[in-house]
């Protein structure tokens, strides 16, 4: 039996010119432009699985608990992104809002939170949530069910911060 929705054919990996652009935010906040970003992009500062080595990437916000320390990010490269497999493996890292830091613990969200997730975020940033559906391959009609639909395939994280540092 197939399933009614198949998995997309994922974007590739960026290399090249693809990659250097791809990572030109991770030298901003290098250089101490972070902020600019707001509270929109995050720094992620973790752990490679393999290598042990420290790693960053920047990644967008879907949505923030800024009274509870908590921030949900999305993998558009689904489960094969490298930070994404990494965190699943060690789960505790930092991240860099603005000029702040947190040590976080990453917990994976359900596919059902996942939904609900996508869709609060297309109405809040309707042309990014367009954008970044055919990106990762999906059709959208533009409706909540069809958003949450493609949320529910989309791997998301909560990082959480540790008690006392938010």
């Amino acid at each position: 039996m197939t399933s009614p929705h198949p998995e997309p054919q994922r974007p590739q990996l960026p290399v090249g010119v693809e990659r250097f652009v791809a990572r030109l935010p991770v030298h901003l906040y290098r250089i101490g432009l972070g902020p600019l970003f707001g509270r929109r992009l995050l720094l992620l500062i973790h752990t490679g699985r393999t290598s042990g080595l420290t790693r960053k990437t920047v990644i967008e916000v879907v949505e923030s608990d800024r009274t509870g320390g908590s921030w949900t990010v999305a993998s558009g490269f689904g489960p094969r992104a490298q930070w994404y497999r990494n965190l699943l493996h060690t789960p505790q890292a930092t991240i860099q809002v603005g000029r702040r830091y947190y040590p976080v613990t990453a917990q994976p969200v359900s596919p059902e939170e996942g939904g609900r997730l996508m869709a609060r975020y297309a109405p809040r940033h309707p042309l990014a949530a367009r954008w970044l559906c055919r990106f990762m391959g999906y059709e959208v009609d533009g409706s909540e069910a069809g958003y949450r639909r493609v949320g529910e395939s989309i791997p998301f994280l909560r990082l959480e911060a540790a008690p006392g540092s938010f």
